[in-house]
C-alpha cells in the first residue's frame, strides 16, 4: 500500500488535470464568440445536426413494409406539431408518442 504522501500527490496531480481539462474549452473558445464564423454555425447549426439525426435514423427504414408506418407517422406528427406549435418539446414528446404508440399497438408484431 503507498505511502500517505503519494496518495496525496496522486489526488491533487489527478484534481489538477481534471480542472484543467474541464477549463481549457472555455478558454479556447473566448475568443472565437466573436467570430462571424462562429456566430453563422451557432445559428444554422442545430438544424443540420437534426437532419442528420433524421437521415440517419430512417436509412435503414423499408419503405414497401408497413414496418415504415409507425416511424414515418411520428415523423409527420413531429413535424406537424412543430409547425403548428413552434415548441420543440411538444414536437419532440407528440411525435415519440405517436411512434410508441403505434408501435406498440397498431403495428406490433
Amino acid at each position: 500500500m503507498p505511502d500517505a504522501r503519494y496518495a496525496i500527490a496522486a489526488i491533487i496531480v489527478t484534481a489538477a488535470v481534471t480542472w484543467a481539462l474541464r477549463a481549457l474549452p472555455f478558454a479556447a473558445l473566448a475568443p472565437l464568440r466573436a467570430s462571424g464564423t462562429v456566430q453563422y454555425l451557432s445559428t444554422r447549426m442545430p438544424a443540420g445536426v437534426m437532419l442528420i439525426l433524421v437521415v440517419y435514423c430512417l436509412r435503414d427504414l423499408p419503405l414497401s413494409q408497413t414496418d415504415a408506418l409507425a416511424p414515418l407517422a411520428g415523423l409527420a406528427a413531429t413535424v406537424g406539431l412543430h409547425l403548428w406549435r413552434r415548441d420543440a418539446l411538444l414536437s419532440i414528446l407528440g411525435g415519440t408518442a405517436v411512434h410508441v404508440a403505434l408501435a406498440s399497438t397498431v403495428f406490433a408484431r
